[in-house]
């Protein structure tokens, strides 16, 4: 079974204030003169779901394009940690990372509206990322905006990422996935330049024999 966990792009999805926002429309279209549909696409890489590489939160870090793939494909554990505070302390997923798990994805909060920003969303404490690269995790993901506070001017828990050599997820759709171990499949796109990439970011749950699926 696979579970697409990608946030839609389209036209009015909400992002950081004063970042690009999402635009299409079309170069071609199908007409007496022209054969083909050719679309065209303008945003910030930091739309909808994404990968953040070094880069992003370090002048001297490598580019999305350079990361290595192997942290976006691989066993992973869905952890439900939502709660009241601003950010997710250790103490609220330990008992989930029962066992090494190289990729968690964290559920922080209920379904957001992606077409209202709002700084008032779940980020991660710099001490969790620390807990699950103990653990050995190569990957974080979450379904906010941003690992940190979208007020934050320090950006800890990216920080932490960077220490670790961990690799970030944000914006994921989570809010339909029972918490549990999945295979992650995440690939982010070959930008040689950017700090960032948009992925289609998908769940896959192998059935038992004779369990069928699709």
């Amino acid at each position: 079974m696979i579970i697409d966990i990608s946030r839609p792009l389209a036209p009015g999805i909400a992002g950081f204030p004063g970042d690009a926002s999402y635009d299409e429309g079309w170069t071609c279209r199908i007409g007496p003169d022209c054969p083909v549909n050719v679309g065209r696409v303008t945003f910030s890489v930091h739309c909808g779901t994404h990968a953040d590489a070094p880069l992003h939160y370090d002048d001297r870090g490598a580019p999305v394009g350079a990361l290595a793939l192997s942290p976006f494909i691989g066993p992973c554990r869905v952890i439900d940690a939502r709660g009241t505070g601003p950010l997710c302390m250790p103490e609220e997923i330990a008992a989930a990372l029962d066992a090494a798990h190289p990729r968690v994805l964290l559920r922080l909060m209920d379904r957001l509206d992606t077409k209202a920003w709002t700084e008032d969303f779940r980020a991660l404490a710099a001490e969790t990322i620390e807990l699950l690269a103990e653990r050995g995790a190569v990957l974080v993901g979450i379904d906010t905006p941003s690992v940190d506070r979208a007020t934050s001017k320090t950006l800890p828990a990216h920080q932490a990422c960077r220490r670790a050599g961990m690799r970030i997820l944000e914006n994921l759709e989570l809010a339909h996935v029972e918490p549990g171990d999945y295979e992650l499949i995440a690939l982010p796109l070959k930008f040689g330049n950017l700090d960032a990439s948009p992925v289609r970011a998908v769940l896959r749950r192998h059935d038992p024999p004779g369990g069928g699926g699709r």
